[in-house]
């Protein structure tokens, strides 16, 4: 008689069943779908809150400046750049990577779509520029890891280092200043929709998209899956070497976009652009839920994350404290968002 086949025997009855992109591991038994759903509530409405306390100490000390409708956009603008970032990092961290190299990424693709060359074929060139040199060098992190074996912490590092000399190179150490009048449009209030900036909005379409495609697609079910175990994933069918590949496809992408943004809003490409993004994108991703050690994550508590530490570093601003203190507060959020993951997992027994 012919026996099943090896992934049908050890993945129960549908191969195809792998862990939802929840925030949470299956319930213990008798928990059900309704506590499961009470767990993500509860981690999404603390995100809020944090929120809203930061709001309200923002309201209290800088009340005429802080609430205006002025800094208002700002907090949301700034926040759309490395928002952007920071979903691509979700997808990479979820699949039990890293991406080192996010902010060298944005600083390539910025420079090299701003050169004399590019700029002249205006609007278009620009924006396809950042996307394509986003999309290479993501292609390239992802065939040493996925094809190279190499890790990923080795991987990302080699190529920040490498594309931070590459954007160095191509600007000699000099600002590249934008001279299409279309690209630089999109930064100015007329062009606000309803007065939404239009960074704010693509920011909106990438958060909606990355959020379908983690959440309701055969690729957002394989991505946890390879976090969560990645020899479990190859046994179930799942191509483990070609997903890790689109993952960091898809990071480089988001870097891409990010950097077309930062042109807009900076109106210039400069090879120190992307500075410590990836500290930024991953703490936002941490403090969002997102497991470092893979196979949990979402993207809206991601999107709180930069939310959160974008308000941060406005209030630090608008009270005139020093970056150094900025820098010291998010190194001690990321600290206790790991001790919180930390001590829930074990409370799990996980």
């Amino acid at each position: 008689m012919t026996q099943p086949a090896p992934s049908a025997q050890h993945n129960g009855p549908d191969k195809g069943a792998v862990a939802a992109p929840s925030d949470v591991p299956p319930p213990k038994p008798g928990g059900g779908a309704p506590a499961l759903g009470l767990r993500l509530d509860v981690r999404i409405l603390s995100l809020l809150g944090v929120l809203a306390v930061l709001i309200l100490v923002g309201g209290v000390t800088e009340p005429d400046a802080f609430l205006d409708s002025g800094n208002l956009q700002l907090i949301l603008t700034q926040a759309s750049v490395i928002g952007v970032v920071t979903v691509g990092m979700t997808f990479v961290i979820i699949s039990g990577g890293i991406d080192l190299s996010v902010g060298a990424m944005v600083a390539l693709a910025s420079v090299w779509a701003t050169t004399v060359a590019t700029q002249e074929y205006g609007f278009a060139g620009v924006a396809f520029t950042a996307v394509i040199v986003g999309l290479a060098a993501g292609l390239v992190n992802g065939v040493l890891i996925a094809y190279g074996r190499l890790v990923p912490f080795i991987a990302t590092l080699a190529m920040l280092a490498s594309a931070r000399g590459l954007a160095l190179q191509i600007t000699d150490g000099k600002t590249q200043m934008v001279t299409v009048d279309s690209v630089l449009d999109l930064g100015l209030p007329d062009s606000y929709i309803l007065g939404i900036p239009p960074l704010v909005i693509m920011f909106a379409v990438v958060t909606v998209v990355g959020w379908l495609l983690l959440n309701r697609t055969t690729f957002g079910r394989r991505t946890v899956a390879v976090g969560g175990n990645a020899e479990a994933a190859r046994l179930a069918g799942i191509d483990v070497r070609r997903q890790r590949l689109y993952l960091y496809l898809l990071s480089g992408l988001c870097c891409g976009i990010a950097a077309f943004m930062l042109i807009v809003l900076a109106g210039s490409g400069q090879n120190t652009n992307g500075n410590l993004y990836e500290l930024d994108a991953i703490a936002a991703a941490i403090i969002g839920g997102t497991l470092l050690s893979g196979g949990r994550g979402t993207i809206v508590g991601s999107v709180l994350g930069v939310l959160i530490f974008t308000t941060i570093t406005n209030i630090f601003a608008l009270n005139n404290l020093q970056t150094d203190v900025q820098q010291i507060a998010k190194g001690a959020i990321i600290v206790a968002a790991v001790l919180v993951q930390g001590r829930t997992l074990r409370g799990r027994g996980t």
